[in-house]
């Protein structure tokens, strides 16, 4: 009886052609006789309509190499982690079960983890909890609800950095339904146990040249028609997690420079978090070809 596949996981800073070293590496899977698939473990690719924001593949990545999870979520619709984890696995088992090799490619560290392991994920908020705490946000600033947090649970403020807006945001929701104890999901958050055999690979990248590649895929994207994208979703009311989107605020005030900076500071603390997973096997994508990084990865799967 053939060994089960082993689920390839990708994982990098925006900007840095995740999609297309997954592409590589399918042509590369092809050959060997198999049928990849790529799952998306990102948290705005889900919606539909917002595809140029959030970088998803376009139709002619998806004619190379079938996606799933992408552009499956109204705009107005509000989702957790949780409930998004729980699609994403749905979704490799079903490639297993198929016998095809899941390639789950994802940009936001806690949806890829929890897509891999059996994090036990809290619940979500009631509605009106994250809408009440982000006005307090807007009126006072991150710095000021990090220190109401520290003056609630001083532990769990230690865990997180000031400037880590959503766990900030998560962590007050869940002192404010009386599910805080711990830090949130940092008991289990860093593990090298998956709940499928899994090899994950983490592209990194030169930071100035990461960076260059990052203002001119923003160009790109406003080429594209990302702020026509932005105010659609607004005039058709986009949820409070739609609105996370990178660059959807500051296309709607039609500050590019703005969502550059942002962009590249996010993808400053994704590398942040490469460093911390688990087991991760590093792959420098420096003046490098998709192709070479998939070549890379297909010496490591086993035949």
């Amino acid at each position: 009886m053939p060994e089960p596949l082993e689920v390839v996981a990708l994982f990098g800073p925006t900007g840095i052609g995740k999609t297309d070293v997954a592409i590589a590496l399918a042509d590369l899977l092809r050959v060997r006789g198999e049928r990849p698939v790529a799952i998306s473990a990102d948290a705005l690719q889900v919606y539909a309509g917002l595809e140029s924001l959030t970088g998803a593949a376009g139709a002619h990545e998806r004619a190379r190499l079938e996606h799933r999870l992408i552009g499956i979520r109204d705009v107005t619709q509000t989702f957790s982690v949780g409930a998004v984890s729980l699609q994403t696995k749905a979704e490799i088992d079903r490639a297993l079960a198929e016998g095809r090799r899941p390639i789950v490619v994802g940009g936001t560290g806690l949806y890829l983890r929890a897509a891999l392991t059996d994090m036990d994920l809290r619940p979500p908020p009631p509605p009106g909890v994250r809408e009440r705490i982000e006005e307090r946000l807007a009126e006072r600033g991150l710095e000021a609800l990090h220190l109401e947090l520290r003056g609630q649970a001083p532990a769990v403020a230690e865990a997180i950095e000031p400037t880590d807006r959503s766990r900030i945001v998560r962590a007050l929701e869940l002192a404010e339904i009386g599910e805080l104890d711990d830090p949130p999901g940092d008991s289990q958050l860093w593990t090298a146990e998956t709940r499928r055999p899994t090899l994950l690979f983490g592209l990194t990248m030169d930071r100035e040249q990461l960076y260059r590649r990052i203002d001119a895929r923003v160009d790109r994207m406003v080429a594209e028609g990302a702020e026509i994208e932005v105010q659609r979703a607004l005039e058709e009311g986009a949820s409070i997690t739609a609105r996370k989107a990178l660059g959807f605020e500051e296309l709607l005030s039609g500050d590019v420079e703005r969502m550059k900076r942002r962009t590249r500071n996010y993808a400053k603390r994704q590398l942040t978090w490469m460093r911390k997973l688990a087991g991760v096997r590093t792959i420098d994508m420096t003046g490098r070809r998709p192709l070479d990084a998939a070549s890379e990865i297909a010496r490591a799967l086993a035949p």
